[in-house]
């Protein structure tokens, strides 16, 4: 009724008595009644409408909730009778020992807080002390739970106590890096990354993740050329790797191996090696600073410890200069900084160690002057963990463990470990507990083994046989909790365990090896440009019989040479060997061999021969040369006889 109304008003202005009002404002509609709603009623409709949407939401919400405890009762009542029945046994021995009656166990239950799960107490439980011998109310009771975690707890203590325990070397991998000595192994802090370098001049990179099961290396280098590898490190943040080669030069390369620095050579004319810029010498050993980046130091045979920095290859940042007692020069074999990078130690081939302040260059903070036999070469020291404990590897066999609080004598010292390699590696358990370290031995006269110390009483607490020839680089990593091995024979293995180790070398076992593809032989190589014109294609070969035959059709290819010119010649090319004068000329004379510097001389070396017996000029024109006429010659008296008299008179 509305819509009509509103139409008809509609008509009866635009029909009305003012048309032009209409066209004038553009519209014909001018005039119509607006439509008036009320605002108070559509709040009251929205707000009735939202209570009730609410309302529903509840109660669904509710059924749901009642449903779910339902299934929840249903679920203990049908799985764990057993349980109910254990826990309605420990209440109600509870509640008899208070009270026997049924309803003083109720409310003594209800104030302890503790519910009763399962179906209710038989009656004739109720006001009865339970005997837990009877069998028929409820059979055989299991074990006491206390027991059986005291068990459990007894025996983690004892494999917390026992630090072998935490050994991973039930499983291992190896590694192929040549066929000579691994002298040199590093790994990165996080452990993704493994480089090992051997004494066949070559850098292997190794990449955990990237692996499979053929466990080859991604990459391999030679970045000091013809210099054997001594000792590689990653840096505190893991992106460099310092190399130190049997060179005088250091090198730095990032993570893919390429080339970031190399530390400047120094002048070996000079006396004091505090003057020079480097080392002039060949180097032992290198160490990254573990706090500040872009640090490190090196030792050399010219007698001294050097710091560098990448930033500053030109010039080294400081020199420590190892002195006898006596103030003598000694070479230092290995070299390392303290865990918070505040001490650097070095041990030298006199047999001392010698311990200076970062800071202070000139007086060590400690020296210890017989720590190894004297001309031995101490191939390592290094820090424990918690800075306190110095463990060194002498060239005599031996190791041996200092507190740097009271330098004046070992805490323990162990023999009877023969090293044969400059670069024999000692290293700390990541708990500290243990130390590691390996022993050498003769071809064909046994086997290396992995030896490890108990580090409170350092006695020889466990062995692994790595392979028959020397253990001359171990690294325990603390992340991972894998053990690195490098060998005498070209060998890198990787110990690890399946539950106590992380990622590393976990990554790539379960890696199917890839099946290698099959080349495509191709006589030769070709550019193939798939979008190129037809006329700059090659015709590409599929075999060598098609092409043969090919040729020996086209007359170019198949063209036979030409053989040597028989006779007197033909074709504009002259016989060497003919019955011409030219033909006897060019075959005889490559065979005279007479260098004569002076041609006059040689012409009238055969002057009387050609005399005597021509042979060239005279019997090659006998037949056609006429007779010679020479005219006669007449001396000087004959000629006056036959002047004639005029000229007489006149004379």
């Amino acid at each position: 009724m509305e819509r009509s109304g509103a139409s008809e008003a509609t008509g009866s202005d635009a029909s009305g008595p003012d048309p032009q009002l209409a066209v004038t404002m553009g519209f014909t509609g001018f005039g119509k009644k607006a439509r008036t709603f009320d605002l108070e009623a559509m709040f009251e409709q929205t707000r009735r409408t939202a209570v009730e949407r609410s309302r529903k939401t509840l109660e669904a919400r509710e059924k749901e909730e009642e449903m779910s405890r339902e299934k929840e009762l249903r679920q203990n009542e049908d799985i764990e009778p057993t349980s109910s029945r254990s826990n309605v046994v420990r209440d109600c021995s509870k509640s008899s020992s208070r009270d026997t009656s049924s309803s003083e166990s109720e409310e003594s239950s209800d104030s302890s807080g503790d519910e009763l799960i399962g179906p209710p107490l038989p009656p004739k439980m109720v006001g009865k002390p339970v005997n837990f011998m009877d069998e028929d109310i409820l059979g055989t009771l299991p074990p006491p739970l206390n027991e059986e975690e005291e068990a459990e707890e007894e025996e983690e203590e004892e494999e917390e106590e026992n630090p072998v325990h935490k050994i991973p070397d039930s499983h291992e991998i190896t590694l192929k890096h040549g066929t000579k000595t691994v002298s040199a192994l590093g790994l990165d802090p996080s452990g993704a990354r493994l480089v090992t370098g051997g004494y066949d001049y070559d850098v292997k990179f190794w990449d955990f993740a990237g692996m499979d099961a053929s466990f080859k290396a991604f990459r391999s280098l030679q970045p000091c050329e013809c210099h054997q590898i001594k000792s590689l490190q990653y840096s505190n943040t893991g992106d460099m790797i310092l190399v130190v080669s049997g060179s005088s030069q250091a090198k730095v390369i990032d993570r893919d191996g390429f080339e970031v620095m190399e530390c400047i050579k120094g002048d070996q004319y000079i006396v004091d090696m505090a003057n020079t810029k480097g080392h002039t010498a060949m180097l032992h050993t290198g160490s990254w600073h573990p706090k500040i980046k872009g640090e490190f130091m090196t030792c050399s045979n010219d007698a001294t410890v050097r710091t560098w920095e990448v930033e500053n290859p030109k010039k080294q940042k400081s020199v420590f200069k190892p002195r006898t007692m006596q103030g003598k020069k000694v070479i230092p074999t290995t070299c390392t900084y303290s865990r918070d990078g505040n001490l650097i130690a070095a041990a030298c081939q006199n047999g001392s160690i010698q311990i200076w302040d970062r800071n202070l260059t000139v007086h060590p903070k400690f020296h210890y002057k017989q720590a190894h036999d004297s001309g031995t070469d101490t191939s390592c020291v290094t820090f424990s963990y918690d800075g306190n404990v110095l463990a060194s590897r002498g060239g005599d066999d031996s190791l041996k463990l200092w507190d740097i609080r009271q330098f004046n004598k070992p805490l323990f010292s162990a023999s009877g470990l023969p090293t044969m390699f400059p670069m024999t590696d000692c290293c700390f358990s990541p708990d500290d507990k243990l130390i590691v370290t390996g022993t050498s031995v003769q071809r064909g006269c046994g086997s290396g083994k992995l030896v490890f110390f108990e580090r409170r009483t350092f006695q020889r607490v466990y062995e692994i046989d790595i392979t028959d020839a020397s253990v001359v680089r171990c690294l325990w990593h603390p992340k991972l909790n894998q053990i690195m091995v490098g060998t005498g024979n070209g060998l890198a293995k990787v110990y690890y365990d399946p539950n106590k180790s992380q990622r590393g070398a976990k990554l790539c076992v379960v890696k199917t090896q890839r099946k290698a593809k099959q080349a495509e032989t191709l006589t030769q190589d070709y550019i193939i440009t798939p979008h190129a014109l037809p006329m700059f294609r090659e015709p590409r070969q599929r075999s060598t019989r098609k092409q043969l035959e090919k040729d020996r059709l086209d007359p170019l290819k198949s063209h036979k040479p030409e053989p040597p010119v028989a006779g007197p010649g033909r074709g504009g090319r002259v016989g060497t060997h003919g019955g011409t004068l030219s033909s006897y000329i060019v075959k005889n004379i490559a065979l005279d061999k007479t260098d004569d510097s002076n041609p006059r001389e040689a012409i009238l070396r055969h002057a009387k021969a050609a005399e005597d017996n021509p042979y060239w000029v005279s019997p090659a024109y006998s037949k056609t040369q006429p007779k010679t006429m020479f005219a006669q010659v007449e001396s000087d008296d004959e000629e006056a006889k036959n002047e004639p008299e005029w000229k007489k008179r006149k004379i």
